[in-house]
């Protein structure tokens, strides 16, 4: 099987269920985007090796997104194709998040003043991937469908990788105050 197919050279790209957009169309603007968050977590989930738990925590969420991009590349006509939690964002997954965060946040007493990234190498790659989260939760907004959950998952995903980074740094952590 070879990689390229050749059908986007026209500057369109398949979509699931069917049909094809432009490459620069908000949906594969958004997948693009989200592509990137997904890859800035393999790179933090590659640091984390020896930490089996944060490992398979961000190996979850890297699947997870696989969930969101598959609704986004689904064109309106068919979105009642999609399965909740399968091939769309589900009101479970959001929790799920939500009561990741609540373990995560007593893992560590969390900073009360801006945070300075770089205390650790997987801290710093989670912060990374936490910018690239809002940067696809911003192109979210401009995308967003009726019904759609991508946007509070993203909003949660990126609280989450920003509560993860300070877990990573431990007790230690510099805050902008403690740089004085």
């Amino acid at each position: 099987m070879r990689i390229y197919t050749r059908k986007g050279d026209d500057g369109t790209t398949g979509l699931l269920f069917g049909g094809r957009v432009e490459k620069d169309s908000r949906a594969i603007e958004l997948n693009g985007a989200v592509d990137e968050a997904q890859a800035a977590l393999g790179w933090a989930r590659s640091l984390c090796a020896s930490d089996e738990a944060m490992n398979t925590l961000i190996a979850g969420l890297e699947r997870d997104l696989w969930i969101l991009m598959a609704e986004v590349a689904t064109q309106r006509e068919n979105r009642e194709k999609l399965e909740s939690g399968r091939t769309r964002v589900s009101p479970a997954m959001i929790t799920h998040l939500e009561e990741l965060i609540d373990d995560a946040n007593g893992r560590v007493e969390m900073p009360q003043e801006f945070v300075v990234p770089g205390e650790g190498q997987l801290a710093a790659a989670l912060d990374v991937a936490r910018t690239v989260v809002r940067r696809a939760e911003r192109t979210a907004v401009a995308w967003d469908v009726e019904d759609s959950l991508v946007v509070p998952y993203l909003n949660r995903l990126s609280d989450l990788v920003w509560t993860l980074a300070r877990v990573a740094e431990g007790p230690t952590h510099r805050t902008a105050r403690g740089m004085d």
